[in-house]
């Protein structure tokens, strides 16, 4: 079997909900890290076979296939196809796994995987509530409702669950916060994310027209106190806004190529897909499946959890990367060493490429080996990917 090589691997600065990106249309968004790849590896646009977008909230600017609408208005020919794909905040890694098993089948040889969300212009859960308030039923089926009774399915539940299973105090998950913007703040003065942010142009409330190249979600303020100061989502819960991921609009972006991609496009590889891995768990606690996923991909891929050099592990809610690191008992010193989604935000459908640009460029700043990258999902999901820097 052919294996799958990442050769460019981009992402936008993040933006806050009614921040600095909210002018741009998501489709527009996604083009540029579309162009950029191609920029990036001076590839003939006509090469690409296909460009598999992952997107959560597919409503309203983000409806009829907006992977088909990226190719549209990017600069990419009508000639190259393209797919959306929802596996909820996975959905992006979930578009690089299946262009990669499409080039290591040998179906294709190029293939551009990558996620878009404009929590701003299309708010989160639009798809589901709006059919809701229009008549229009919802998505618990009577046989779910039957296998579920009374459970209202929602993430923010099972985090706090995770919390009080691990035994993870307020006060942890405070600190926990605090640390991913103090690490933000250092990636950003050092330079580290100018690899992988794609700068896009912004117009300022004066009409001075700049470069967006900072994400906007750091707290550059931050102090531990003032996390601790904020109220709780629920009443004798753990967790509070400054624990959870911040809600983002960015678009992200990766080029999977095999052997005979890299001889046509004639690059050098980043990184190679060691191994890819995807499980089913708990629907209710939901967010606690990156645990068993990291543990089935590493006995899959022959691996121990000190093998990985880097980890990025959504921050979805401080709960989850704070309780997958106690369990796999994983060094913390490796997990999300520039930060995430907490100081970085969460744009749903683009986290998953945007996290592995990070992995890999990491990796290639820290001369590592291997990554790794997890991210729980609605539905009780997780996708895992295990990659090796080249």
């Amino acid at each position: 079997m052919a294996e799958a090589f990442i050769v460019a691997a981009v992402r936008t600065a993040g933006g806050r909900k009614g921040g600095r990106v909210k002018d741009w249309h998501p489709a527009d968004l996604g083009a540029k890290v579309l162009d950029a790849v191609i920029e990036r590896t001076g590839a003939d646009p006509a090469l690409v076979e296909d460009v598999i977008f992952g997107c959560v909230g597919q409503a309203g600017e983000q409806s009829v296939n907006v992977a088909r609408n990226v190719v549209l208005a990017s600069k990419l020919p009508e000639s190259v196809p393209a797919t959306s794909v929802d596996r909820q905040c996975g959905s992006s890694q979930q578009a690089l796994h299946f262009a990669a098993q499409a080039v290591m089948s040998g179906s294709m040889d190029v293939v551009i995987a990558g996620g878009v969300e404009s929590m701003t212009r299309v708010p989160m859960g639009l798809p589901a509530v709006l059919p809701f308030k229009n008549g229009f039923g919802t998505y618990k089926s009577p046989n779910m409702e039957e296998r579920y009774p009374g459970v209202q399915f929602s993430q923010f539940t099972g985090a706090e669950m995770i919390a009080k299973k691990y035994g993870l105090t307020k006060d942890l998950l405070d600190e926990f916060a605090y640390n991913s913007h103090q690490k933000a703040i250092a990636a950003t003065k050092a330079g580290l994310f100018n690899n992988e942010i794609v700068a896009i142009e912004i117009t300022l409330e004066d009409g001075t027209k700049v470069q967006h190249t900072v994400d906007e979600g750091i707290r550059f303020d931050a102090s531990l106190d003032g996390i601790k100061g904020v109220k709780l989502l629920a009443e004798g819960g753990a967790l509070t806004a400054a624990t959870s991921s911040q809600i983002c609009d960015g678009a992200s972006a990766v080029m999977i190529v095999n052997e005979r991609g890299l001889k046509a496009l004639g690059v050098e590889p980043l990184a190679r897909i060691h191994h890819m891995t995807v499980i089913g768990h708990d629907p209710v606690i939901m967010l606690e499946a990156p645990i068993p996923a990291t543990e089935r991909a590493l006995k899959k891929a022959g691996m121990k959890i000190d093998d990985i050099d880097l980890f990025e592990v959504n921050e979805a809610f401080a709960s989850v990367p704070t309780a997958w690191l106690q369990t796999l008992k994983a060094d913390p010193a490796r997990l999300n060493v520039n930060g995430g989604a907490i100081a970085l935000g969460h744009p749903l459908g683009g986290s998953g490429t945007k996290l592995m640009a990070t992995l890999v460029h990491g990796l290639r700043h820290h001369k590592k080996r291997y990554g790794l990258q997890t991210m729980c999902e609605g539905g009780g999901l997780a996708n895992v990917t295990i990659i090796e820097r080249l």
